[in-house]
């Protein structure tokens, strides 16, 4: 059970906060990346993955260069959470192709559709990319793979180098084109009336229940076959 869940970026910017349960402080994105950043200060080297400021646990993991963190106030598994860190970061990826600060930025609407999707009032529902297919409804906006942040030092190895482009790593899994994705699926509405008639003693007397389907026009592979002349054909 975790009470917060947030993304920060290298400089401490909160991309992405959840609240599930309101036993947190607000601020504690905050308190979280400063206990971060001055961990060296008491020498004892990098921020452990899990400590305890006031009573509030933070659990965090780096990944892409993006702290995905959590915060509860129960006692609950170290593992459990940073395992559930690494796969909320792992569906993400999966969902938006290029897992970065700006990526996150711009689909902001669909990773927190994937949050409320995959943790509800702090207790993991599910964190499968193929179970959550059937829930998240949001396209992704593809962002340029291509554009990556400076290698600093290591740019010198990369003079007069090209990129290749990614292509089944960098691809979301709800994208099979640039213009979004394609399901095999159809659309059907469903069309239901009800017709009653009641005498004067409120005796139902008669009762009908006609209904009706609507679809667009679909094409089958030539294993579906359907009787061109069948209107009523169960699908």
């Amino acid at each position: 059970m975790i009470s917060q869940f947030f993304v920060l970026s290298q400089r401490g910017d909160n991309i992405v906060f959840r609240d599930y349960r309101g036993e947190v402080q607000k601020g504690s994105a905050e308190i979280f990346f400063r206990k971060v950043k001055f961990w060296n200060e008491d020498g004892e080297g990098d921020a452990p993955p899990v400590f305890n400021v006031d009573g509030v646990n933070f659990f965090h993991v780096k990944v892409a260069g993006l702290l995905f963190a959590a915060t509860t106030r129960a006692n609950v598994s170290p593992s459990l959470v940073l395992e559930l860190l690494q796969r909320i970061a792992r569906v993400i990826k999966d969902y938006l192709g290029v897992l970065n600060e700006d990526s996150l930025r711009k689909n902001f609407v669909l990773v927190y559709e994937l949050l409320d999707e995959v943790i509800d009032f702090g207790y993991v529902q599910t964190t499968s990319t193929e179970v959550l297919k059937l829930y998240v409804f949001n396209e992704p906006l593809v962002v340029d793979d291509t554009r990556m942040p400076p290698l600093g030092p290591a740019s010198i190895f990369m003079q007069g180098s090209k990129r290749m482009p990614g292509t089944a790593i960098t691809k979301s899994v709800v994208a099979n084109e640039p213009g979004g994705r394609k399901r095999e699926e159809i659309f059907v509405d469903v069309i239901e009336k009800i017709s009653l008639t009641f005498s004067s003693s409120n005796q139902m007397t008669l009762k009908k229940g006609p209904g009706s389907e609507q679809h667009a026009l679909c094409c089958f592979t030539a294993a579906f076959w359907i009787p061109p002349s069948t209107c009523d054909a169960k699908l």
